[in-house]
């Protein structure tokens, strides 16, 4: 998809006419994509509907079995056929997948069947606590991993380079479980700085607003620390390959020649094209700072959306499941779309056709 997005012209080649009008043509290109991207929706939407009808439990089942096991309550089958009518789940597949997508156009996503409360006012609450975290840790991760990579790729084969590799890699194969319980022993356990999980504190209610706010502030930290850890062996990486590929170029050495400074070949020239492969990382990033990071929320017991997403699609929620779902196949075509976008910013040769 992205392939066809964007057309590069080659070094050299003659400046892009006059009449070229950049404002039109981003118009059409965005009102293209957009209207491909609901088609794809619609599909995808559809695959994850198919997949949840077709699960082998359910909560449904879960409380027809606990309803018929009281006394003198009616059998499994009789609940299962109530609870299936109630929740429209006695239509067939696509008649369901119909009516969830006429309901989803009005904003009903229906009642959450493990959490009993809407399925929109539960995403809202756990959300916003794992987009603080992810968006904290993304911010980290570039503001490390990025520069690192660079001064790999600048000083290749010193032992700066093999400090910064052994780093990447070390960060890179750490599960998260291993150095969370890591982080739990040392400032938790031992030096008792940070509590050993959840979102507040015992004495939580009787905090001022200040209070309220860095208590939560500091159940944080050790949360948003394990996430950088683990993430920013992967991007140093990439950095420094990408890095090393540009100023081994021949415009590169063209530039040297001419006797510019190494800085501004390096961090005006190299970094610059550099970026363009970076794009495609940060903007496919969007979906992950509102997927939830499962592993970490659930070692730290913090309620984000990872961890309630899961706990939903374990019992059968499909309310709640197909809600989310779709809702990352939203950010990631919306992700895909900046990132040609972003395409034309970093490079002026990219000109969207």
């Amino acid at each position: 998809m992205r392939k066809a997005a964007a057309l590069r012209q080659p070094l050299g080649a003659a400046a892009p006419d006059e009449t070229y009008n950049w404002g039109d043509v981003v118009s059409k290109f965005i009102i293209k994509r957009l209207i491909i991207s609901v088609f794809i929706l619609i599909f995808v939407a559809f695959i994850i509907y198919l997949l949840m009808r077709c699960l082998p439990t359910s909560y449904l089942e879960q409380v027809a079995r606990s309803k018929s096991m009281q006394p003198g309550s009616k059998s499994f089958e009789e609940w299962m056929a109530q609870l299936s009518a109630t929740y429209g789940m006695d239509k067939d597949i696509f008649s369901g997948f119909i009516g969830w997508c006429g309901n989803a156009i009005r904003g009903d996503f229906g009642d959450s069947w493990k959490w009993t409360v809407p399925v929109v006012e539960k995403f809202h609450d756990s959300v916003w606590i794992s987009f603080i975290m992810g968006g904290i840790a993304f911010i980290f991760e570039i503001i490390i991993a990025i520069p690192l990579g660079i001064i790999a790729a600048t000083k290749q084969y010193t032992k700066t380079d093999y400090t910064i590799t052994i780093v990447a890699l070390a960060c890179f194969s750490l599960p998260t479980f291993f150095f969370a319980s890591l982080m739990k022993l040392v400032f938790s356990v031992k030096l008792g700085w940070f509590d050993l999980g959840g979102l507040i504190g015992r004495n939580y209610e009787q905090l001022s607003a200040a209070g309220q706010f860095a208590d939560k502030a500091a159940h944080l930290v050790m949360p948003i620390v394990t996430l950088v850890v683990i993430s920013i062996g992967s991007l140093m990486r990439f950095t420094r390959t990408n890095m090393l590929e540009v100023l081994n170029a021949d415009y590169i050495r063209t530039a040297r020649a001419k006797g510019l400074s190494e800085n501004k070949v390096i961090y005006h020239h190299a970094f610059r094209n550099t970026l363009i492969t970076l794009v495609t990382i940060l903007g496919g990033s969007l979906p992950g700072l509102f997927a939830g990071a499962l592993i970490t929320e659930t070692l730290y017991s913090i309620p984000g959306i990872g961890y309630v997403s899961y706990q939903s699609m374990v019992a059968g929620d499909i309310p709640f499941s197909m809600f989310y779902l779709v809702f990352l196949a939203v950010l990631t075509l919306l992700g895909n779309l900046i990132s040609d976008i972003l395409y034309a910013v970093v490079d002026p040769r990219v000109r969207i056709s």
